[in-house]
């Protein structure tokens, strides 16, 4: 970290990722790793991978990275400074945009709108599941969990818990053979 002013580095990489966020923040996953591990250098892949791990496992919001990734750059303070860059745009956008939404009985665009931004967002989840499972240690067993467990997500009515602890022990057993 040679950067003069990290907290201010920490705004700058999460604000734009904020309002980026269409999809939850799942679909900036891969902006986020490559600006923290490639540009800013702030941590190695292992290190990202593991924080995201952490951050998967642990209870509260699925945002946990990004407060851990600035307690990792600069302690409690960047901790504080990269959530609220990450929380405050995003939801004074969102805030707005309810305002005009529901400021207005239904029309054509809002409907044009929700349709056209739902495969945008799925397409920005799919690129970061692609991202990170590219650079996953598991490689092809990491796939092969993924594509089970998502197509169990979708097809099936299994809980969540279930599905994280049977890709779990799917991941171990596979990577035993």
């Amino acid at each position: 970290m040679n950067e003069q002013n990290p907290l201010l580095s920490l705004l700058i990489v999460f604000v734009p990722l904020s309002l980026m966020a269409i999809g939850g923040g799942q679909s900036i996953l891969g902006d986020m790793q490559r600006e923290v591990v490639v540009h800013h250098g702030w941590m190695t892949a292992q290190a990202f991978q593991e924080i995201f791990a952490v951050s998967r496992v642990s209870p509260g919001p699925g945002l946990l990275i990004v407060t851990l990734i600035g307690w990792h750059v600069s302690g409690w303070l960047g901790a504080v400074v990269a959530t609220a860059a990450i929380v405050v745009p995003s939801s004074l956008l969102v805030y707005a945009l309810a305002y005009v939404w529901h400021s207005r009985p239904p029309a054509k665009w809002q409907r044009a709108l929700s349709r056209g931004l739902a495969p945008i967002a799925a397409g920005l989840i799919i690129a970061s599941v692609f991202h990170l499972l590219s650079q996953a240690q598991g490689q092809v067993v990491a796939w092969v969990v993924a594509i089970v467990v998502g197509a169990l997500a979708i097809f099936s009515r299994v809980g969540q818990v279930l599905l994280l602890v049977g890709g779990t022990a799917l991941f171990a057993v596979l990577r035993l053979f």
